[in-house]
């Protein structure tokens, strides 16, 4: 299986943090948030590739940090991806980037795909084994506990199944507080509608509306995400995190995050 990491983006909501350094390499209780979404893949067996798609502005950066990271642990290969744009007004979109990754690296396998400024308290074992006994597209979900939070995301509707039987970025009128977050499964038979959704020019941005447009097609189901969940889209919610984490057990430094 490979991983294809999203980084590629220029937060500029976080401006001045953001200016000179990726988000994802920002810290939170001490370590790189990004390290967390490594610490949470550990337990998933099979993974030879990690892509880390950023852009030219951040490629050096990543490439500093994954030179780092790969003499201290053991673990799969990491590989910095550069996307080649420069600013908010040349880049891919999350979508364009995962297509671009699974061109330029040949990719023809199962894939997991999450973003890097999202953090969890939870490892990612349960929804590895929930996505290979189910070998369908997989949408990560999670419960925000409020109808305003939800109308930043999206909503969905689920079938007996866990089956999405309709998907909405940005409702305005939601009715329940699931939302998609980014954390997804694509066995390797639907790597090539990713290629036919960009093919037929839909929006290459945000990730989720490539499973708006792909629920359609296929069954895609969804695993909740049990503990905490962060995307990190704020300097108050960079805080929140940073509070949170560093109150773990036995310590965010250690690399295995628990919380009390």
């Amino acid at each position: 299986m490979k991983v294809i990491i999203l980084a590629a983006g220029y937060a500029t909501r976080l401006y001045p943090l953001t200016l000179n350094q990726p988000k994802p390499l920002l810290p939170v209780a001490g370590k790189p948030m990004i390290e967390y979404v490594l610490d949470n893949l550990a337990p998933v067996t099979g993974i030879d590739s990690i892509y880390v798609v950023t852009n030219a502005k951040f490629t050096p950066h990543f490439e500093q940090w994954a030179g780092n990271y790969d003499r201290i642990h053991r673990g799969p290969r990491l590989v910095v991806v550069n996307d080649g744009t420069t600013d908010d007004s040349n880049k891919l979109g999350a979508i364009g980037d995962l297509r671009m990754v699974l061109e330029r690296k040949s990719v023809d396998d199962d894939l997991m795909v999450v973003a890097g400024d999202n953090l969890f308290s939870n490892d990612f074992a349960g929804f590895d084994r929930f996505c290979r006994a189910r070998q369908a597209p997989v949408l990560a979900i999670y419960d925000v506990g409020d109808l305003e939070q939800i109308k930043k995301y999206n909503a969905l509707s689920l079938d007996g199944e866990g089956r999405i039987t309709f998907f909405e970025e940005k409702p305005q009128s939601p009715s329940s507080t699931l939302t998609g977050i980014a954390l997804y499964y694509y066995p390797r038979t639907t790597l090539p509608l990713i290629h036919q959704y960009i093919a037929e020019a839909n929006n290459p941005d945000q990730p989720g509306r490539l499973i708006q447009w792909l629920y359609r097609r296929v069954p895609v189901y969804t695993w909740q995400v049990a503990g905490l969940w962060f995307d990190i889209g704020s300097k108050e919610m960079l805080a929140e995190a940073d509070r949170v984490f560093a109150r773990a057990v036995p310590g965010a430094l250690s690399g295995v995050v628990s919380f009390p």
